[in-house]
């Protein structure tokens, strides 16, 4: 087992930012990690590769206790690197950046120009060799910086959000190059990202996490609310005024829902349904996510929902139109 992770928190101040009571990364495979901003994923980076030791708990790697690797933890973080969400290059050459490194490693000159040789073709950045880093786009800037972490042999890589900050086209050439790091490297991978369809696309696994704790499934359409009885037993939380959702379950007072993205229903102007949970609202977004897009219809509050692309053809949605739609009760989680 890679990483195994033994009732571990994270506490800034009064607040859990981590609550994990097992979780165990296997190696050689890329996973995703996924949640809303706040959930702990950078975190989780962050104590994974070494940058912050928890609050409690324990984090072995390969078998060893972390915590209790005393003096040779400099070795050990020659085999964790971690590629930050926005890097930051030395004021020289990208071959110089990828350089620094190996030098203090006592690596020989020819052997370090080979070294960088190979990581900088791997990230398609060999040209650059003698550009300035500082003069780089923000996806050039990227590339480079998974270039100097790889130069470096590691075993494991992380990636805070590798493609937030770029291009299109760089976006594309950065999965290429994590997918190839995995394959061609054999080098286990673990990253975050708010992009479901990326995760979908590069990942063998999704760990999915909610302040701080590990769920089931990533948690979208997140609202608090107040579960009310009705006379005849059935439920209905109130988001707002203006909106009730009918639901299923056994709480009253206030509670936190999701509502799953997927599961919501454009209906067309037509189709008549039960009056239970139907909204009207105007579709202010529509967005591609690959083999789905996603659609955020304003009902007082905006709400995502994720449609097959087939059904934003047959549907003929445009944005500004009012359309109605349908939260199903089984698309309400309380969490």
């Amino acid at each position: 087992m890679l990483f195994q992770i033994r009732d571990l928190t994270m506490i800034y101040g009064e607040r859990k930012v981590l609550d994990l009571p097992l979780m165990d990364f296997e190696e050689g495979i890329i996973y995703a990690l996924q949640g809303p901003n706040g959930s702990g994923k950078t975190t989780l980076l962050e104590i994974l590769s070494l940058l912050i030791p928890p609050t409690t708990g324990s984090v072995f790697y390969n078998q060893r206790r972390i915590d209790s690797v005393g003096g040779n933890m400099t070795g050990l973080r020659r085999e964790i690197v971690m590629v930050q969400q926005n890097p930051v290059l030395f004021t020289t050459t990208v071959y110089k950046n990828l350089e620094f490194g190996l030098k203090i490693r006592g690596i020989p000159s020819m052997e370090r120009e080979r070294m960088i040789g190979e990581s900088l073709d791997l990230v398609g950045m060999q040209a650059f060799a003698s550009a300035q880093a500082h003069r780089l786009s923000g996806g050039e800037t990227q590339r480079v910086a998974i270039a100097r972490a790889l130069v470096c042999s590691p075993k494991v890589m992380f990636f805070d959000e590798p493609t937030s900050n770029v291009d299109v086209e760089n976006q594309i050439a950065i999965e290429r190059i994590i997918r190839e790091i995995n394959t061609q490297k054999n080098i286990s991978v673990i990253f975050t990202t708010h992009n479901l369809s990326q995760a979908a696309r590069l990942s063998h696994k999704t760990i999915f996490l909610f302040e701080g704790r590990k769920v089931p499934s990533i948690y979208e359409n997140i609202f608090t609310g107040m579960v009310l009885p009705s006379e005849t037993g059935a439920k209905s939380c109130l988001i707002q005024e203006g909106l009730t959702l009918s639901i299923e379950t056994t709480k009253t007072g206030p509670v936190k829902l999701s509502i799953d993205p997927q599961k919501i229903q454009i209906l067309q102007a037509q189709e008549t349904r039960s009056k239970t949970n139907v909204f009207q609202g105007r579709l202010i977004q529509l967005a591609d996510e690959q083999h789905l897009v996603r659609a955020v219809v304003d009902v007082g509050v905006p709400l995502n929902i994720l449609l097959p692309k087939k059904d934003l053809g047959n549907k003929g949605l445009m944005v500004g139109e009012t359309v109605k739609i349908l939260c199903p009760e089984e698309a309400i989680q309380i969490i």
